[in-house]
This record gives structure tokens, sequence and C-alpha cells, in this order.
């Protein structure tokens, strides 16, 4: 991120203090600037043709401001309804928690000062994503869970080659960085001077799909797709709103790559997914994803998938679900992850990489695993995960994104002093075919490496405290309103 978007980040990211103070939570902050500056990037980059023309910027910006929320907020209901097809998928829904006009006009205003011509300079993409990364990072955002960290995305996409011909699909796409990160690679390895018509047309409507099952989530990603030019109508690729774990995941189309991190946890009431083409049904969220990955991968299609470590070794069904991707694909990398990169400070996670065969059985012969987990710093805040984490593994893992028998004789095991090892189909399925596998011995003391100052956490208490407050407080205000108006 460079130094102008850095600060126009941080300028944005002080707004938030300012819908704090109106009641606004911290999980709302980001959708609600998205509503704004979707209306004031669309004029910066002369793409206003998409919005009616009396729901504009320059509309809502020369209202008188006491009567500027209402407008707003008759913008907001009349944008879920009227535009271009993106217009209406980003305002589905939309409603403002903003109460005060005053609240409005400072962010209009505040909005409008910033440095819009550097920031086009730099691109709007990298502000908008620089935006969802500062709020992944603030704990009582909760936005965490749908950020994967940026060096880990890059390395995933970086071993797994995209081209020109893939459908690249990520099921549980979140904010978009994984289609973001392809599309990047795809115009640093393909110059798109050179396109001839036909890919340039396959490019914009079959290259990129997905699905995100949280409405607000998923006009973060259509927003932060749109900013970094990838073609996002539904009816022509692009992230659909929509559960996965249901038939419309049986909608997405075969893929030759996915590139995804899927919800962790079980289906909420602990039911199971209402899909019936799963060949193992279970209310366990990573394992359903799995099915849906492999199963959704046209024959020679590869995959790069990150889960936690219970799919590794869990029995039962888990045991079913990891035979049966073993026997339908060649799962020939494992990556253990470093742990503390994700908003869950306690789960251990890895990325598994694996391709669909031509047939349906014995297409894993041997699994690498490369443990980048053991005498690795605890990453956070303090120490900050970097792309040069992966170098070493991105070189061991070689150039072959399909782990073909021939790359896989080529790569070293280092032995049980080194981090990259190959392991036997055999020798897995003697242990219950169990590949939570280990053999470096963990001398890094990170118990105390993330651990704040007792102030730290005292204010941290405190400032959580405070919030819970404001919330309660917005509550109850609105509430006698509510009765206010009921007696009157």
């Amino acid at each position: 991120m460079s130094n102008v978007t850095h600060d126009i980040v941080a300028k944005l990211w002080n707004l938030c203090n300012v819908l704090k103070d109106d009641g606004v939570t911290y999980h709302q902050y980001v959708t609600e600037l998205t509503y704004l500056l979707f209306l004031k990037m669309a004029k910066e980059t002369e793409t206003e043709k998409h919005i009616p023309a009396e729901n504009r910027w320059d509309v809502l910006e020369a209202k008188a401001a006491p009567d500027r929320l209402e407008a707003y907020k008759l913008t907001l209901i009349r944008l879920g309804s009227h535009g271009s097809k993106l217009v209406k998928e980003i305002f589905a829904n939309a409603t403002s928690f903003i109460r005060k006009p005053a609240t409005l006009s400072t962010l209009v205003s505040e909005i409008d000062k910033l440095d819009w011509y550097n920031a086009r300079q730099e691109g709007l993409g990298d502000l908008y994503e620089g935006l969802l990364q500062k709020n992944a990072s603030e704990k009582k955002s909760g936005a965490g869970q749908y950020f994967t960290p940026r060096p880990l995305v890059d390395s995933m996409v970086a071993v797994m080659r995209p081209t020109l011909d893939d459908i690249i699909q990520d099921p549980a796409a979140g904010t978009g960085g994984f289609p973001i990160s392809a599309n990047h690679y795809l115009r640093e390895h393909y110059d798109p001077d050179s396109w001839t018509e036909a890919q340039q047309r396959k490019y914009r409507r079959n290259t990129f799909y997905g699905m995100e099952h949280v409405q607000d989530t998923h006009r973060l990603a259509l927003m932060n797709l749109m900013l970094h030019g990838i073609e996002s109508d539904p009816d022509a690729g692009g992230i659909r709103y929509g559960d996965t774990l249901s038939p419309e995941g049986e909608a997405l189309p075969k893929a030759t790559l996915i590139l995804t991190n899927p919800p962790f946890g079980t289906k909420k009431g602990g039911g199971l997914p209402s899909r019936t083409d799963f060949t193992f049904p279970t209310s366990n969220k990573q394992f359903c994803f799995l099915q849906h990955i492999y199963r959704g991968l046209k024959p020679g299609g590869r995959a790069a998938v990150v889960l936690p470590d219970n799919v590794l070794f869990e029995g039962n069904v888990g045991r079913q679900i990891r035979a049966d991707l073993m026997d339908k694909c060649n799962l020939h990398t494992i990556l253990r992850l470093p742990t503390g990169i994700f908003y869950a400070q306690g789960v251990n996670t890895n990325v598994l990489f694996f391709t669909r065969g031509e047939t349906d059985k014995g297409n894993t012969k041997e699994v690498w695993v490369y443990d980048l987990r053991a005498n690795m710093p605890q990453f956070g805040k303090r120490t900050e995960l970097k792309r040069e984490h992966f170098e070493e593994f991105e070189k061991a893992f070689g150039k072959d994104p399909l782990g073909s028998p021939k790359s896989l004789k080529k790569r070293k095991d280092t032995g049980e002093e080194g981090r990259f090892r190959r392991f036997e189909r055999s020798w897995i399925a003697e242990r219950n075919d169990s590949l939570d596998i280990s053999w470096l011995k963990d001398d890094s003391d990170t118990s105390t490496d993330e651990l704040p100052e007792p102030a730290e956490l005292a204010t941290e208490a405190m400032t959580e405290l405070e919030d819970a407050f404001e919330e309660l407080r917005a509550i109850l205000a609105e509430l006698g309103e509510e009765i206010e108006e009921v007696e009157a």
C-alpha cells in the first residue's frame, strides 16, 4: 500500500469515530462508508451513468444539511431497485443506521475533501481494499472472518498459476480477495493488449465465479471487484449472493481452478446443509465445502483451500471424506500455516493443494507436507505476516500447479530436520487416513508474543464496555422515539 493510499485509508477509518458517536456499531462502519464511497467514486471515475441522475453524489451534496439525511435514506431505497444491475445488487435491502443529519453532513464533507486525484492515480481498488483490511484487523468489527491475509492469498495464487483459459471459482468469496489476486496475476503475466477478442470476451464473462452468504459482505465484494476492474454481473460470472451449501451452490459452473478459505464451524442449529448431492452429509461446514470443491472441479482442475486442523484428523465422516478426496484427486501438497494469522487466534490452519483426477480412484500416491508452523513467529498486530515468509515454500513447491508425478520427483525431501517431507499414501492409510502430520520439534516460545500489557487489556475492556453502552443507548433512544410516535 502506497503512502498516499495509507493516508486516505487512515482518514476514512477516522470517520468511523463520527459514526460511532451516532450509535453506529463497528460491524456496520464499512457498509455505511461503502454506500457513500460508491456514489463518490462513481463521480470520480466518470461511471455515474449507472446511477439515476437524481441519486448521484452532487445532488446529495447540494441538499441543505437538515434535509440531506432524509434524501440519503430515500436514495438507498431507490438504488435497490433502480440503476444498473450492479448498483441494484450493491444497494439491495440497503438501510442506513445514521440518525443525526449532522453526522451525514460531516461524512459527506470529509469524503469530499480527500485527495481523490492521487487516489485515482494509485488505484481506487487498493484504497478500498485497504479500508477492508483495516476493518478486518479490528477485533471488535468481527470482519476478520471474511478477510484472508493478502500475503497468503497471493502466495496461493502464485503457485496455482492462473491462465486465461481458467474458470476460477471461490465458493466462500468473502470480500473478493482471491478473484482480485488471480485477476492481478493474469494481467501481470498475460499482456491484456495482446488478448484476442475471444480471450477478452471469455475473461469478462466466463472467468470469475463465486458465492457469498452474508449480504453486507456480498456488497463489499461487489464494490471491491468493481474497483479492481472485474466484471461482476451474475449473469456473466461474478460473485453471487447465496448459500453454497444450498441448491444454489449446485448451480455454480464446474471450475478449472478453485481458490478459497471456507468459513469455520458448524451449520447454525447443527442441522445438515440443504444440498442433497453430497455423498457424506455432515453439519461441519468445512467438510461440506471440501466436498463442494473437489466435486466442483473439472477433470484436471486444481484447487488451493484453507482448512483448519480438525479437517485433517477427525474420524468417522471426516475420514470418509478425506479418503474420497484422495481417491478422486491427487492431494499432492499440504502447507501447515503459522499460528495467529486469522481472526480466531486459537485456530490452526493449513492449505490443501489438489488436482481432480481423470478417474475417481487412486489418484493420490504421495502427499508432501511443508511445515511453516513450527519455529515461526506468532503473527499478529506486532509481527506482520509478509509475502517473503512464503518464499521458501513457493520455491520448494515448484513450477507445476498440478503436482504431476514428474514434477513431484523433482522435489527434495529435507528429512526430519527440514520443513518439506514426502509421505506415501499407504503410510497415511495406516494412520486412519489422518493428514495431521508433524515432525519438527517446535522450540519457539510464542506464549507471550502477543500478550498485551495489563494497561492495554484494561483500556480494551473499557473501550468494549463503552461500545456496549453506546449500542444500548442507541437502542433505548430508538425505542423512546417509537413510544413517542405511538403515544402521538
